[in-house]
């Protein structure tokens, strides 16, 4: 297992407000710091991953590696789910991921059903792969290999997967509708008409900030919830399908489910920062464009 200290482990004991925290003291960079500090340590258990897929290690050993990895996902969700009682709206809208990866995200992580897509494009690169051995008969102990009985097993938790992904979806239609009724719209056009009355004594607006925190609490507390379940079923979805897969298929599907990840991270945050010095440059430009115009 790897030697690399665990930062993660180490925050995710603490409560949120006692994290370290940046100069502005955010929950938010907090956790910012703590994701950027957990994807270090998942390279590291790629690394190992990897390695081992090409040594020759009893079940045993795989075993062991296989639960370290595992015990690290569960360890961010726990953080996460820490996290999301002190500041549920950050976890929706993480500002630690790319624009590439927010594009993909269902309700603030990956879609659980995704996992069985990774699962069987990676199973079917395999087979390709090796389809001479296996047409001999010869166990290839990856995805390729994967038996009738495994299948029906991925097949009955896929159904049940997305089953309670959809109810986890409608629940979240439900809830957003709520930002609309009556409550939100007598609330809002009351605000608006002490604005237009400029209402804006110092009681007034405890009052009205009162009156907002009231309206918004139980929205808060409504997303936490579906956040947990909406985790909870993430990480039940990837302990299902490694619980089914032999040790050395289970390697291999890690492997890719951290190589997805990462890779899609890393691309995400270079296109964010080629995004960022195109529109620094089309800036400048439009500024000398002005000076000189104006000469």
């Amino acid at each position: 297992m790897s030697e690399l200290p665990c930062p993660s482990y180490d925050m995710y004991h603490s409560q949120p407000s006692e994290y370290g925290t940046s100069e502005s003291g955010s929950g938010t960079d907090s956790f910012h710091k703590f994701f950027e500090g957990w994807v270090v340590e998942q390279n590291q258990h790629l690394k190992e991953l990897v390695a081992s897929a090409t040594t020759e290690l009893t079940d045993e050993k795989l075993q062991a590696l296989i639960d370290g990895v595992v015990k690290h996902y569960e360890y961010y969700y726990e953080a996460k789910s820490k996290w999301a009682k002190h500041d549920v709206l950050a976890m929706l809208s993480p500002t630690w991921r790319s624009s590439l990866e927010d594009a993909f995200l269902w309700i603030g992580g990956w879609r659980p059903s995704m996992a069985f897509h990774l699962l069987y494009s990676k199973a079917g690169l395999q087979f390709e792969a090796k389809l001479d051995e296996l047409l001999q008969g010869l166990r290839t102990s990856d995805l390729g290999d994967l038996s009738a009985t495994q299948l029906a097993q991925i097949d009955e938790i896929q159904k049940r997967t997305i089953a309670e992904e959809r109810e986890i979806t409608d629940m979240m239609a439900t809830h957003q509708e709520t930002v609309a009724d009556a409550s939100m719209v007598e609330l809002s056009h009351a605000v608006s008409e002490m604005l237009r009355a400029n209402e804006t004594d110092k009681g007034g607006k405890k009052e009205v900030e009162e009156r907002v925190d009231s309206a918004l609490m139980p929205k808060e507390e409504g997303l936490e919830e579906i956040l947990q379940r909406a985790d909870g079923l993430r990480l039940r979805t990837l302990q299902g399908i490694v619980n089914i897969l032999r040790p050395k298929q289970c390697i291999h599907f890690l492997i890719a489910a951290a190589e997805l990840h990462l890779r899609l991270h890393e691309w995400g945050k270079k296109r964010d920062t080629s995004r960022r010095l195109n529109e620094g440059t089309s800036s400048d430009e439009g500024t000398t464009h002005d000076l000189s115009t104006s000469r």
